[in-house]
């Protein structure tokens, strides 16, 4: 077992630096460490070997006084590196590694204030981290982590039993203030890991200046959806191997709890500061749901944009370099840190699609659920790629594992209950009042653009409906909803046209319902493709049958004017007050017809023209003939102006004119 693994007393964190006297009471220990520091720690031991200490103490004064570049520092130095091979050994020994050996009280003595030399002259130093050029720790790590495993080794050895007990507490103090002062450096170094604290802010401003961020995404058109991104890694290559060298000479101490939780706490706030500087701020669960929708909206739109980079680049640059700082025998306290730091972020912003699947659930609000929906979908493989890289099972990360299941699976709940929202709106929509003129109707509009959005999400929409049907069947589940709407449409549709008295009409709001509808559809390769051809078969076949029953109701009785049915000619005589009153049934019914069905809405051209040709091609040679047969049995004149009103042109110019939605009445034409 390693002797460092046991920890000696343990300030708390981010609390000042403690150290316990003879009797066993805690003191505060100022942090800043400095040759008068040391010289009020000699105040406060006056016992057993203070006199020593205090000889050795002001021999050190005197030599930093004259300067730390004369020889005097290098036989500070040479006595270090004596001191720190007899603590050596004396460690070795505890460990088992070689014969047991003794060390005396002075050494102890002088070693600890060597160690405090070192920390005091490190004050200030910019490069008091940096490694040897042979790669080994810097002199100050090297030496806070010799007194660490000092003090491990003491508690185990009689020389720590009551032996040499003033030495014992001069160590731990040494230990306890060295440990204050790496926690100081520590934090400052996750705190400032790249401009000095009096730049500028990389988030516009918007944070502390010395905040260190994750870096924003790149603009991408997709808006940051997607596959993983690169990032530029937190800090510096040279601030890692630091931060990794300060958190292996921490734990080796016992302040692993202190470490971590400096290390969390940074991230954290990073974390967040990346989260805001691209816009997300937290919201309440009551601030949500009260929220308008509009406002909403804006706010599922951003949140959408924070978590996919969160999962994509955020957790990804987290782990890397927990795995970087806390690497070989603690490569399981970085495991540990990064769980706990994703658990911690995700689940604050997964609390938000909780607080928006309770607000009042609207049609509109489909495609931003399903945008959340999606993201969350999407997270679960990456959170499953870091739970099974772990070699352990790792209790923070599988509690995020299900919680995202758990918000996917409302979510899911929550954008079917919304797409049914749309069925119970057609059935709502039982309006008494006819669109005039039979235009499109409204419902017609809205239900079409709606589903043409939707099938946008088909697979993503075919995905929830078969987690609401339990996954079962190899038939699309949204497909079928998809079908139960139309059909609900169609139906309503159906019921609409009842309400207009005239059978004509009702027969051209079903034709351009029924029109809109198919051009949607055809439109559209989603929709088209989830509705499959026979539907579209199916609707241009009811589209036929509507036509034909509009020429029916209306021009059927118009032509039945224009046939010799054996009552204009009787014997070969044509019987001239039958024939008056046929043209004067046929003006009035065309006057009549113009007047109504120029009121009437056809707005789509196409079909305008299809109702206009087809018309024309049935009504304007059955007149012109019967013009041809009749119109000479009148004298010319008066007689033939009161009766023959029309020509064959006149009415072809008529039929041109119907459809248009403007109400006129026919005027006289003659060519």
């Amino acid at each position: 077992m390693d002797s460092r693994s046991q920890a000696p007393y343990k300030s708390s964190s981010f609390s000042p630096a403690t150290t316990r006297d003879d009797g066993g009471r805690t003191r505060e220990v100022d942090r800043n460490f400095s040759l008068g520091a040391l010289r009020d720690k000699r105040d406060h031991h006056p016992h057993h070997g203070g006199a020593a200490r205090e000889q050795a103490i002001k021999e050190e004064d005197e030599q930093e006084e004259a300067g730390e570049g004369t020889a005097g520092g290098h036989g500070n130095d040479a006595d270090l590196a004596a001191l720190s091979a007899e603590i050596d050994a004396f460690i070795a020994g505890q460990d088992g590694e070689g014969a047991p050996v003794t060390v005396s009280e002075a050494t102890l003595e002088k070693f600890a204030s060597a160690v405090e030399l070192v920390i005091a002259r490190s004050e200030g130093a910019e490069d008091k981290w940096a490694a040897e050029p042979s790669g080994e720790p810097s002199p100050l790590l090297a030496a806070i982590a010799r007194v660490a495993a000092l003090s491990s080794a003491l508690g185990k050895s009689p020389e720590g039993g009551g032996k040499h007990t003033a030495a014992v507490h001069r160590v731990t103090g040494v230990l306890h203030r060295a440990m204050a002062f790496l926690e100081d450096e520590y934090h400052a170094l996750l705190e400032d890991p790249r401009v000095p604290k009096a730049g500028g802010s990389e988030q516009g401003g918007a944070h502390e200046p010395d905040r260190c961020v994750l870096p924003p995404p790149a603009a991408s058109s997709d808006g940051g959806a997607g596959n993983k991104k690169e990032s530029a890694p937190p800090y510096p290559a040279e601030t890692v191997e630091r931060l990794r060298a300060m958190a292996d000479a921490m734990i080796a101490a016992g302040y692993t709890t202190e470490c971590t939780q400096m290390f969390l706490v940074a991230r954290r706030n990073a974390f967040d500061a990346a989260l805001q500087g691209l816009g997300y701020e937290r919201s309440n669960i009551d601030d949500v749901v009260k929220m308008a929708w509009e406002a909403l909206e804006a706010e599922i739109v951003t949140w959408t944009k924070a978590f996919r980079h969160a999962i994509n680049v955020g957790l990804s640059t987290e782990h890397d370099l927990c795995t970087r700082v806390f690497a070989g025998r603690h490569a399981a306290v970085g495991r540990g840190i990064f769980a706990d730091l994703a658990r911690c972020v995700m689940l604050r912003m997964l609390s938000f699609t909780e607080a928006v699947a309770m607000t009042k659930r609207a049609a509109e609000k489909l495609f931003k659920v399903l945008d959340m929906y999606e993201a969350v979908r999407d997270a679960s493989p990456v959170v499953e790629a870091f739970l099974s890289a772990d070699e352990r099972s790792n209790s923070a990360l599988s509690e995020l594992k299900s919680e995202i299941a758990s918000v996917r699976a409302r979510l899911s709940e929550s954008a079917a209950a919304i797409f049914r929202e749309l069925e119970g709106s057609i059935r709502a929509d039982a309006g008494k009042q006819p669109v005039p003129g039979g235009a499109v109707h409204p419902l017609t509009r809205y239900v079409m653009n709606y589903l043409k959005y939707a099938c946008e999400y088909n697979s993503t929409l075919e995905q929830v409906f078969r987690e609401q049907h339990g996954g079962a069947g190899d038939d699309n589940p949204f497909s079928s909803q998809l079908m139960e709407v139309m059909e609900l449409l169609h139906g309503n549709l159906e019921a609409k046209s009842r309400l207009y008295k005239d059978p004509a009409l009702s027969n051209i709001f079903l034709m351009n319902n029924g029109r809109y509808m198919l051009q949607k559809i055809r439109g559209s390769s989603e929709i088209n493709a989830m509705l499959g051809e026979a539907w579209a078969r199916k609707q241009s076949t009811n589209l036929r049958q509507y036509h034909k029953n509009y020429q029916r109701e209306t021009w059927s009785r118009v032509l039945g004017l224009l046939r010799d049915d054996g009552v204009i000619t009787v014997k070969g005589h044509v019987q001239k007050p039958v024939l008056k009153d046929k043209f004067k049934q046929f003006n009035a019914a065309m006057d009549e017809i113009h007047r109504t069905q120029g009121a009437w809405v056809v707005g789509d051209e196409q079909l305008q023209s299809e109702l206009r040709v087809s018309i024309a091609a049935v009504v304007v040679p059955a007149y012109r003939s019967f013009l041809g047969r009749f119109a000479q049995h009148f004298s010319a004149g008066r007689q033939t102006e009161k009766y023959v009103k029309l020509s064959a042109e006149d009415v072809e110019s008529i039929i041109d004119e119907l459809f248009d939605g403007n109400a006129t009445s026919m005027v006289r034409r003659r060519t």
